[in-house]
């Protein structure tokens, strides 16, 4: 078995990860690995702040950046910021609930330099709703999804697979059968999906930080933003490449295990959880 052991460094960041907000519409109570919600805040980086580090990531050679949450939508800046990021150069990625998209976003969405993520929990809609912890979540989601379609918008569903005879593959055959292209994944034990349980490194998928990082609504620098846990440094503080060439960076990078494949592991790999998109081959290490 071969063991790739691939790490990081600030001249190569191919993807950045932007967690503009902390709050949703939805609580997700057994999934949400940010403990994003409605009465979260957008954090204490500030519009400033996220175009500033636009322009870095732009600078340091990344192609693309993924504007999650929580619901990125919700962030007052957020058409902003996606207009910023198109404006310099950069490819965008949206992970957004689809619970509910105002007029402006879709004329976002369909820029054929914009692509967007969602999740689909399962074919019915006491399941789906339930996931979410909002009754309706189903219906404003699956129409939202249906739209996307009708607009030609480059839509990605993420179904996020809680065990326990959860229709997942079902939910999968009907988005692929509205012509959605839809991944299935196991939900990571981050976040509220812990149980309360201390984060492992053995719920990433091994890849975090290779070419990758996310930054959180703090400023704090992330190998990837399922592996919050691992965040140091402040972009707040410095500027985003000093973050990534520090000792600290490369001893929180280190600590996830490499993955033990040569499988593929593009940009839309996450972890999938209530804004990632993809999965494939990257799966949890544990």
């Amino acid at each position: 078995m071969t063991v790739l052991d691939e790490r990081p460094s600030a001249t190569l960041l191919d993807h950045l990860s932007l967690e503009i907000t902390s709050r949703c519409q939805l609580t997700c109570p057994s999934q949400c690995y940010a403990e994003a919600g409605p009465t979260r805040d957008h954090g204490s980086m500030t519009a400033d702040d996220w175009h500033r580090l636009i322009d870095e990531a732009a600078a340091l050679g990344t192609s693309t950046v993924t504007f999650i949450g929580g619901e990125p939508t919700l962030h007052p800046q957020f058409a902003l910021l996606v207009e910023h990021a198109l404006r310099v150069g950069l490819n965008v990625r949206v992970h957004s609930n689809f619970y509910k998209v105002r007029a402006e976003h879709w004329r976002l969405f369909e820029d054929p330099r914009v692509r967007v993520a969602t999740t689909y929990h399962s074919d019915t809609a006491a399941e789906h709703d339930a996931i979410t912890g909002r009754d309706g979540s189903h219906a404003a989601t699956r129409a939202s999804i249906v739209e996307a379609v009708r607009r030609g918008v480059r839509l990605r569903v993420a179904i996020v697979d809680h065990g326990n005879g959860q229709r997942a593959q079902q939910a999968r055959a009907e988005m692929e059968a509205l012509g959605v292209a839809a991944t299935v994944d196991k939900v990571r034990a981050v976040g509220r999906a812990s149980g309360g349980l201390l984060p492992s490194t053995s719920s990433l998928c091994g890849r975090c930080a290779v070419g990758k990082a996310a930054v959180l609504p703090d400023g704090r620098v992330a190998p990837c933003e399922i592996g919050r846990f691992l965040a140091m440094g402040s972009v707040r503080e410095v500027p985003l490449a000093s973050v990534l060439a520090s000792p600290e960076w490369a001893q929180a990078c280190a600590s996830v295990p490499a993955r033990a494949s040569a499988d593929p592991c593009g940009p839309d790999c996450g972890p999938s959880d209530d804004s990632s998109s993809g999965g494939g081959s990257c799966g949890p290490m544990g």
